[in-house]
């Protein structure tokens, strides 16, 4: 394009350019990000009534649990969440399109209530087991930051990275570190131990979140031995 009012990338001038001092560390390696003072696990929709619908929900647990008891043994805050429907009767013209769209119905008296509060589909599967010090948010949202208190939690601790672990990747996971980048954290996604039920969608969802390039990709096994490090444990005061 000759009438680009930009100059080209080895002519650009960049001025202000800060320097890593003592109050502002530039994280540049998922080692760098794996602090208990700046990272938090954030473990998404791992429900009875998800995972049932889901092929392969048992080596995603699996893979979900180990990340949580990694997260356990370094001292790193832990946060569930868990998605929740409103009653038919108080869904809106939104709510009510969503859930036919969902249920592949064509009038919202064929629908079914489903992952209601305190019903059976909706509890955590019991492998995950949260702890008195780790936090359940409900949400009625896709993304794990709209309408509940996580966003001020993780502030309030001095969290400026979380890690993503959960289902469904291709539906909410990949919503929620959007708004996160958004909201000036940086999201680390552990791909295994992210489950779907569109392996399609799954690959676009992965492929647009490195594309975008503000969240760090990694796996179970990378990301699981330096959370375990022996550096890690019991250095959260």
């Amino acid at each position: 394009m000759t009438n680009s009012p930009c100059p080209p990338l080895e002519r650009r001038v960049y001025e202000g350019i800060v320097n890593d001092d003592a109050g502002r560390h530039i994280p540049r390696s998922l080692d760098d990000l794996c602090d208990p003072r700046t990272l938090a696990l954030v473990v998404y929709d791992m429900q009875v009534g998800v995972l049932c619908q889901l092929p392969d929900a048992e080596a995603v647990v699996a893979r979900a649990v180990e990340v949580v008891e990694a997260a356990r043994a370094g001292g790193y805050p832990i946060f569930f969440l868990r998605h929740m429907f409103l009653p038919n009767r108080l869904k809106g013209i939104f709510g009510l399109r969503m859930a036919m769209a969902w249920q592949g119905v064509g009038s919202p008296a064929e629908l079914k209530e489903f992952l209601l509060r305190d019903s059976p589909e909706f509890a955590l599967a019991p492998e995950m087991s949260p702890r008195a010090d780790e936090a359940i948010l409900d949400k009625t949202t896709m993304s794990a930051f709209e309408g509940t208190p996580l966003g001020p939690a993780l502030r309030d601790l001095g969290i400026t990275a979380f890690a993503i672990v959960g289902v469904a990747l291709e539906v909410g996971i990949e919503p929620t570190v959007r708004h996160a980048i958004d909201l000036g954290f940086i999201p680390v996604v552990v791909k295994d131990a992210c489950g779907g039920r569109d392996r399609s969608a799954m690959d676009r969802a992965l492929a647009g979140i490195a594309f975008e390039g503000s969240s760090v990709i990694t796996n179970v096994a990378a990301f699981a031995a330096l959370l375990r490090g022996p550096a890690r444990a019991g250095s959260r005061t």
